[in-house]
């Protein structure tokens, strides 16, 4: 009923938030006669922050068309290289006629990013995605809103999760390196050690970015809320149907609306300072800060479903069991034994201020692959960083990037111990994979 009811309220907002936004252009309009009249701006502000408030965010693009490799500015396709039913693995491909800056693309490494499906769409990673298609071939993955898949498809899993991110891995091919930023970090790396552990290729290195590798290290606001309530809580309380009105009816999902109301309900005087300061902004005529605030929250404000199973899954499984630091973690009847990785060069990113993943979480990965060589084991600690500041902004072009290009770098082809290739076991089949 909570769903309906959310659907219910956001269709009536619907006209009030168009309303809004032609009541602002009518007093901002240089042609309107509105809009010289007495506090016009500041009425005109009123309207435009009433529709941004009011109004609906869809899924956002990428929006990447070039790219600057060796000085020289390519162009770039978004390109889907495999499409599962819950999930796209898309290419970022950069095109000249450049032969130098040809060349140079040609011998750089391939990167897998997998984003996180804990909320907001792979978009948000549209800064990591921008920095590293200047020094690499870029892959990522795009989540699909589970309200968009039809339940006939089946259920999606935390190990079919797992699955999908071995396809890609084998997908791609083994000179791959990959990056996993938050959620993911932990079926990463799942995913990687059931590979070696049954003697497939693993990737050449893996980039671990602000993730509850063991939650229970300086544990966050948000790890206090899965670890302090019941599993049976959360399926009372925060799973739901998809209404009629969309392709994946009747599916049980953790609906985005009440991630993105957890997200706000964090930091709710930064958010109402930040749309105070957006208003002030449209007040005096500062578009590039009222601009800037318009991305982020298209960006923030725009979120997705997750399958019921994976969700509840990933709650036990990370923050209840702590399965994977426990070596209890046992994956379509293969445990999950992180000592096996061995050629797997690993770096683990945490931010200073992150609140989302606290200290020391991610670094605990290094405790786990003691079967990787300490002199291919590194970490680096984002001094004033918060969580999306170690993939996002300033600090991520300046402090966090190049430590991971130099890391990639390092352990690309050429440096890469050897691994042999073995047949890979058959996938474990599922309706929804």
């Amino acid at each position: 009923m909570l769903y309906q009811m959310y659907e219910t309220q956001r269709a009536l907002m619907a006209p009030f938030a168009e309303f809004a936004s032609a009541s602002s252009k009518l007093y901002n309009h240089p042609l309107s006669p509105f809009a010289h009249l007495p506090l016009s701006q500041r009425v005109s502000a009123s309207f435009d922050l009433l529709h941004r408030l009011a109004k609906e965010y869809e899924k956002p693009e990428f929006g990447i068309t070039a790219a600057t490799v060796g000085g020289i500015e390519v162009a770039v396709q978004e390109q889907v290289a495999m499409t599962k039913p819950f999930c796209r693995l898309l290419r970022f491909k950069r095109f000249t006629d450049k032969p130098v800056a040809l060349e140079t693309m040609k011998a750089q490494p391939t990167v897998l990013v997998v984003a996180p499906l804990s909320g907001h769409h792979s978009t948000l990673l549209r800064e990591t995605v921008k920095s590293l298609l200047h020094d690499h071939k870029v892959f990522i993955t795009d989540w699909t809103d589970a309200r968009m898949v039809p339940a006939a498809v089946g259920p999606f899993h935390l190990d079919d999760y797992i699955a999908y991110v071995q396809e890609f891995i084998r997908h791609i091919g083994p000179n791959v390196h990959v990056i996993s930023v938050c959620q993911p970090t932990v079926p990463v790396l799942a995913a990687v050690s059931l590979l070696a552990s049954r003697g497939e290729f693993t990737p050449l290195s893996m980039t671990m970015m602000g993730g509850p590798i063991d939650a229970r290290k300086s544990p966050t606001a948000v790890n206090n809320l899965a670890m302090n309530k019941s599993h049976s809580w959360f399926e009372n309380n925060v799973i739901f149907r998809v209404p009629q009105n969309f392709p994946g009816a009747g599916r049980r999902v953790y609906p985005g609306f009440l991630q993105h109301t957890g997200f706000v309900a964090m930091n709710p005087d930064r958010h109402l300072n930040s749309h105070y300061d957006y208003f002030q902004h449209l007040i005096s005529g500062d578009d590039d800060s009222a601009e800037s605030h318009r991305q982020f929250y298209d960006e923030y404000n725009a979120v997705l479903d997750m399958p019921a199973e994976y969700y509840l899954e990933t709650i036990k499984v990370v923050f209840q069991d702590f399965a994977l630091v426990n070596g209890t973690w046992v994956v379509d009847g293969e445990p999950v034994r992180p000592q096996d990785i061995t050629t797997t060069a690993l770096l683990t990113v945490e931010g200073e201020l992150d609140d989302i993943s606290g200290a020391g979480q991610t670094k605990a990965a290094h405790d786990l692959c003691t079967g990787v060589p300490k002199s291919r084991q590194f970490h680096y600690d984002a001094i004033g960083a918060g969580h999306y500041g170690i993939f996002s902004g300033r600090r991520w072009r300046e402090q966090v990037y190049p430590e991971v290009r130099s890391f990639i770098k390092r352990f690309d082809k050429a440096e890469a111990a050897p691994a042999t290739k073995t047949e890979a076991r058959p996938a474990r089949k599922t309706r929804g994979r």
